[in-house]
């Protein structure tokens, strides 16, 4: 028997292509004790995986080339030499980009299959408890704050712009890449505005949708978005930095905002976001997010790439924008 696994080729320079990701098939190795052999059905692709693509010093360490990716993965448990983890088990584990996988036990969380397996990679996983985190402790959100949220239709800004407006938000503002977007920030989501940022300048839509100004900017793109929100902002503004898509594949350093004065003449706050940071949180985000998605008060969408040799085509897609909430791969 082989397995199957995504290797980084070589490291990207400027925007990623296929030619960057290899195919190798492997034997797997036999288990040892304290092992568990795991066929993954779902994997995630995220954005911060890019800029472990590249080979500098950062707050996690590069992948390596010629070795597979990690990332989030659910899958079941095909053999195991661990008495509390029995064969057919669903776990969660960070050992994506691959078929299967033979882990520790102790590096694998179970998981209720009867849940979509999806939820553990989206609403109810990593980019859920960034969204939670970010918003209630990053950013201090208060109930009566205008929200303005970039990259609102993706996997964290769809559940950020949600937990404003079920928190209480006077106002929740997002912005997006297309059309289609808006209206399904407007009409599936609950937003109270929502333009699509390559019909005007950011700044405009932003001031149109915000005529009293906002509180809160979570930001997942930075570039002019970040630039705009500062301009924006109320004074004691708060702003939660998740990412900055739009300067992941730049070559060359860009710009700092024209307007950082701002911060000083607002006495804004701004603070980075590091999900790994608020591990402690995971009990709170999954008793009060949990149940708004079994209610049906909090909404998600998926989209999903059939098979593990379309991984690398999901990621350079989802790094384009190619994405309606939760980017997945499914393999089986």
């Amino acid at each position: 028997m082989t397995a199957l696994e995504v290797h980084l080729a070589r490291r990207p320079v400027g925007v990623p292509s296929l030619d960057d990701f290899a195919f190798v098939e492997i034997t797997p190795p036999a288990l040892g004790p304290g092992e568990v052999r795991v066929r993954n059905h779902v994997m995630s692709v995220d954005p911060y995986m890019r800029g472990r693509m590249n080979d500098v010093k950062s707050y996690a360490p590069p992948f390596p080339l010629g070795a597979p990716m990690e990332g989030g993965a659910v899958g079941d448990i095909v053999e195991s030499t661990v008495d509390s983890l029995p064969v057919g088990t669903f776990v969660l584990h960070n050992a994506g980009w691959r078929s299967e996988v033979v882990l520790p036990g102790a590096a694998v969380v179970e998981v209720d299959p009867s849940l979509p397996l999806g939820a553990y990679l989206g609403v109810l996983g990593m980019p859920g408890l960034t969204a939670y985190a970010g918003l209630l402790d990053v950013a201090e959100f208060q109930p009566g704050d205008t929200v303005f949220v970039s990259a609102a239709a993706g996997a964290v800004g769809a559940v950020v712009g949600q937990i404003a407006r079920l928190r209480g938000a006077k106002r929740v503002i997002g912005s997006a890449g297309s059309a289609e977007k808006v209206r399904y920030l407007l009409d599936e989501l609950g937003f109270d505005a929502a333009f699509n940022y390559k019909d005007d300048r950011v700044v405009k839509q932003l001031a149109a949708a915000a005529p009293e100004g906002i509180e809160v900017y979570f930001d997942n793109v930075g570039g002019e978005h970040l630039e705009a929100a500062l301009s924006v902002l109320n004074v004691h503004g708060r702003i939660a930095v998740c990412g900055m898509i739009s300067q992941y594949n730049a070559t060359e350093p860009n710009p700092a905002p024209r307007n950082l004065i701002q911060i000083v003449s607002k006495r804004l706050t701004v603070r980075g976001l590091l999900v790994r940071d608020h591990a402690d949180r995971r009990a709170d985000f999954l008793r009060e997010v949990g149940a708004w998605v079994r209610s049906g008060e909090l909404r998600y969408t998926e989209t999903v790439v059939d098979g593990l040799r379309n991984a690398p085509s999901a990621f350079l897609s989802l790094l384009e924008g190619g994405n309606t909430g939760k980017m997945l791969v499914r393999l089986i």
